[in-house]
Formats: structure tokens, C-alpha cells, sequence
């Protein structure tokens, strides 16, 4: 049976591709590499059918990559510090695991010759203007807002660099916003599902004019199958839904599907540098492999991912207290 490492794999969308690999494509030996940091925990892999092998190291540790490259065949690398919040913080953690991370995956895959997809971010491109019918392409340059977005920028250019310099086996993604169950408190959508939860009412930046594309985890991880499977090595590819709406109107759709009266949030300051809008072209996907979103319209995945965290309280309870006291140190000091 041939072995996929999941870097990054206890996290939100890492854990929940290895829930649809596990379920989907039985062929694969699971292992998985994660630092189990704040945003990865054991929890997130508990019920997958099947073994999973969990190996908790770091990205940056050199010979543990070496080794569980050489045991793989097809590496897809999710491993990254991916809150913009946190990286104006503090960006030397970006900087450490989101380049640093990613280039001792490089030479491992380089030395071994493995296959590897790199999963990365829209916010690379920076941003849209709000009165446009524009979309990112794979043409799009890179435009990068923030430590988190400039970091992740960084490690793509040195992906597509190994690719040409060395020819490493790789393709690429860029993704919209994900959402779905497992995700942490600290994201937008499962923040004000769970203040609603505990009687806190729901934050939302500035007026909430930004727009973002709204992409279930489950159809972005049937996307990065696909490209595994048949994506041509060395080319990007962008996922999205197709669902843009504004942050006001996410936490509009959040109250309305709870049973919550609109208009039931507070403002708080803007974060700095917020990008306006984002909004993925992902024709290259649709027509060359096949991918349409089981999710296209945001209501449909959003009711049962609220329900996810209505049934689940175990989960997010801890880390929900930890990061509203984030919040309140990060708002202080602006």
C-alpha cells in the first residue's frame, strides 16, 4: 500500500483531509507529521476509520523529515502557522515554519524524489477591489498583506523554484477561505458560532465590508485528490466555491441559521491592513480535472458545520477561553 504524509495533519483542514482520505481512498497508509501546536491537537484525528500513524515532530527538524520523506510516496504539506492575527503579533513563527518548514520539506522530496502537493493560500495575491467582478487567477502576482499572507507567498516561490532548479515532483494549490467542523475558535465562523454558543455576542471587524470565498474542507480536499491524481506537476491550481459574500453577511447568515435576531454583534477595530476582498477563478480546475463543490452555496455546508460545533463542546471549550484572551491582549495593543 503506498503511504501518504500529511504534514500538518492535526490541524483544521490537514485533519480533515485525513478523515476524507481515510474514507475515501482506503489504498493509502495514513502517517501523519504535526508539531501539535495550539492549532493541531491529538482530538482531531480521534474516529478516523483506520490506523493512523501521528508522529509528532516539527517541520523544521531536519533529519525527522529526511526519514519519513524516504518511507513515503506522495507527501501533501499543510504545515503552517496560518492566523493573520497572530502573525502581526508575531511574525517570526511565520517565518520559522511557513519557509523555514517548508524548505527542509523541499530538500527531503528533492532527495528521495517523492511526489508532493503543497497546499497554500488566496491571500498571496493580496486583494480585490470591492466594486469588481475580478477574480485571482494562477497568473495573479503576488501581492502579500500581511507576515502570515508574505510568508506563505514565500514558500510557493521556493516550491516552483525546486520544481524548475531540481525537478522536483510538486503541484500547487491556492485555496479561499475553508470552513467546516474542527476549525478553531480563533477563525471568523466557528469565533461567533461558539460566542452564540456561550452567550457572548459575536465580534465582527470594522463594518464587515470585507468579502471572502467560501469553501467547504471537504471540497477543497476532493480538489487536492484530484490534483494528485491527475494535476500536471508544476502547475497551480485555485479552488473556490464560487460563494462570495461579506464578512457582515457570513455573521448575518450565522444569526439567521441559529435562530438569532439580526444585528446581534458588536464592532471592534479594524484589523490592520485588512484586505478588502477575495475571489478565486478556478476554471484551470473545473475543466482540466473534473472538481465541482458538493457545497457551492455557503448555507448548505454552514448548517451542518454550526450543528458540528453545537454537538462538540468538548472540544472547543479549552481552546475557545485561550483565544478570546488572544484577542483581548492583540485589541489592547492596537
Amino acid at each position: 500500500m503506498p503511504t501518504i504524509l500529511i504534514t500538518g495533519g492535526a490541524g483544521f483542514i490537514g485533519a480533515n483531509f485525513v478523515r476524507y482520505t481515510a474514507e475515501n481512498r482506503p489504498e493509502y497508509t495514513i502517517r501523519v507529521l504535526d508539531a501539535l501546536t495550539y492549532a493541531g491537537d491529538r482530538s482531531n484525528l480521534t474516529g478516523v476509520p483506520g490506523r493512523v500513524d501521528l508522529v509528532h515532530g516539527d517541520i523544521c527538524d531536519a533529519d525527522l523529515v529526511n526519514a519519513l520523506v524516504a518511507e513515503s510516496d506522495t507527501i501533501v504539506h499543510f504545515a503552517a502557522e496560518s492566523h493573520v492575527d497572530n502573525s502581526l503579533d508575531d511574525p517570526e513563527p511565520f517565518l520559522r515554519t511557513n519557509v523555514t518548514g517548508t524548505f527542509r520539506l523541499l530538500e527531503a522530496v528533492r532527495r528521495h524524489d517523492r511526489r508532493l502537493h503543497h497546499i497554500s493560500t488566496d491571500e498571496v495575491f493580496g486583494d480585490l477591489p470591492l466594486d469588481s467582478d475580478a477574480r485571482f487567477t494562477e497568473q495573479t502576482r503576488y501581492d502579500p498583506s500581511s507576515p502570515y499572507s508574505a510568508t506563505k507567498a514565500a514558500s510557493d516561490l521556493l516550491v516552483r523554484a525546486w520544481v524548475r532548479s531540481y525537478g522536483v515532483r510538486a503541484t500547487l494549490s491556492n485555496c479561499a477561505n475553508n470552513y467546516g467542523p474542527y476549525q478553531h475558535v480563533e477563525k471568523f465562523i466557528p469565533r461567533q458560532v461558539t460566542n452564540l454558543l456561550t452567550g457572548e455576542r459575536p465580534k465582527l471587524y470594522g463594518e464587515g465590508i470585507n468579502v471572502r470565498e467560501w469553501t467547504h474542507v471537504d471540497d477543497h480536499n476532493a480538489a487536492v485528490h484530484l490534483i494528485l491524481d491527475g494535476g500536471r506537476i508544476g502547475e497551480t491550481y485555485l479552488i473556490g466555491s464560487g460563494d462570495e459574500r461579506s464578512n457582515r453577511q457570513v455573521l448575518d447568515l450565522v444569526l439567521t441559521l441559529m435562530d438569532r435576531p439580526a444585528g446581534e454583534y458588536d464592532h471592534v477595530g479594524d484589523r490592520p491592513g485588512h484586505d478588502l476582498r477575495y475571489a478565486n477563478d478556478s476554471t484551470k480546475l473545473r475543466t482540466e480535472l473534473g472538481w465541482r463543490p458538493r457545497y457551492a452555496d455557503l448555507a448548505d455546508g454552514l448548517a451542518p458545520t454550526i450543528d458540528w460545533y453545537r454537538t462538540n463542546g468538548w472540544w472547543w471549550t479549552g481552546p475557545k477561553e485561550a483565544a478570546e484572551a488572544r484577542y483581548r491582549r492583540q485589541l489592547a495593543g492596537r
